[in-house]
C-alpha cells in the first residue's frame, strides 16, 4: 500500500449548508464551521491518520454539479478543520453527490489530498437517478489542478445499483485500470452498512495491486478484521456519541477505534 493512503480516515459529516432544504436560516456558517473544528480535533486526538470532509447534512443531493454557494462553503469549513487539527492531519473531500470537478477544486484551493468519487467509472442508478463517471474529465482535470490529489473512487457505490448485470470484479477493474484511480473504495448498501469481507477479497483478488479501502460499516469490533484485507478504514457512523448520526464525533470512540484497529 502506496504510504499516500492514510489508514484511518475519519469523515466529518458538514451540517446543512447554505442553499439546502436544512439550512433554512436554522443554522449560521460559523456554527457550522465551529462543529467541523471540533470533530477535526476529535479524530486528531484520538490517533486518526486523516480526514474526509462532506456535504453530508445537504439532502437531497444532486447527481450533478452543486452550487457555487455549496463549494464556498465546504472552502470556509475546511480552514475551520485545518485550525481544529493544527495542519497536522490530511484533508480530502467528497462533494456529494457525485461532483468530482468540485472537490478537485477544493483541493487545489484548500490544500487537500485526496478526494472520494462515488461513480467515476460506468453508470449507477441511485436515489438522484442515473449517475455516469467521467474518469476522463475527473483525471484530466485533476493533472491541470491539483496533480498530486488522490483520487479514491467507490466499486459499485453503496445507495446504488449498477445499470446492469456487472460482476463486482469487472467493475473494480474497469475503475483501477481503465480509470486510472489511484485506490479503489468498497461499501455496503447504505451509510453505516457493513462491508462485506466477501466483497473486499472479490476486489483484492481482482486488483491486487490497488490499495482497497473500506467505505461503510466499519465498527471498533470489525476494523481488526477488515485491516486483515482492505488497507485503509473511512469511517463515521460508529464514531457518533451514543451511535447518532447526527451527532458530534466522540472522542473517546475514536480512540477505542483505534486501539482495536491495531497497528
Amino acid at each position: 500500500m502506496s504510504a499516500a493512503i492514510p489508514r484511518l480516515i475519519g469523515v466529518i459529516h458538514l451540517r446543512p449548508l447554505p442553499g439546502s432544504p436544512g439550512w433554512l436560516g436554522s443554522s449560521s456558517m460559523a456554527e457550522v464551521c465551529d462543529l467541523a473544528a471540533v470533530d477535526a480535533a476529535a479524530f486528531l486526538d484520538g490517533g486518526f491518520d486523516a480526514v474526509f470532509i462532506e456535504n453530508f447534512g445537504d439532502i437531497p443531493f444532486t447527481k450533478t454539479q452543486v452550487a457555487p454557494e455549496t463549494v464556498a462553503a465546504m472552502a470556509r469549513a475546511a480552514d475551520s478543520v485545518r485550525a481544529g487539527v493544527d495542519g497536522k492531519l490530511p484533508v480530502g473531500f467528497n462533494v456529494l453527490r457525485n461532483d468530482a470537478d468540485a472537490a478537485l477544486g477544493l483541493c487545489a484551493a484548500c490544500d487537500g489530498s485526496f478526494i472520494r468519487v462515488n461513480v467515476h467509472c460506468g453508470a449507477m442508478v441511485t436515489d438522484q437517478g442515473l449517475i455516469e463517471g467521467d474518469a476522463y474529465t475527473t483525471v484530466r482535470k485533476r493533472a491541470t489542478l491539483c496533480p498530486d490529489v488522490k483520487i479514491f473512487a467507490d466499486v459499485l457505490v453503496k445507495h446504488a445499483a449498477p445499470l446492469g448485470d456487472i460482476p463486482l470484479e469487472h467493475a473494480a477493474r474497469d475503475t483501477w485500470q481503465r480509470g486510472k484511480a489511484d485506490a479503489l473504495i468498497a461499501s455496503g448498501v447504505g451509510t453505516g452498512q457493513a462491508t462485506s469481507l466477501d466483497d473486499l477479497r472479490r476486489i483484492r483478488q481482482a486488483c491486487p495491486d490497488a490499495p482497497l479501502l473500506v467505505g461503510s460499516g466499519a465498527t471498533a469490533a470489525s476494523a481488526a478484521e477488515l485491516l486483515t484485507v482492505a488497507d485503509s478504514l473511512i469511517v463515521a457512523s460508529a464514531l457518533k456519541k451514543e451511535g447518532v448520526l447526527a451527532a458530534a464525533v466522540d472522542v473517546d470512540r475514536v480512540k477505542a477505534f483505534r486501539e482495536a484497529a491495531g497497528n
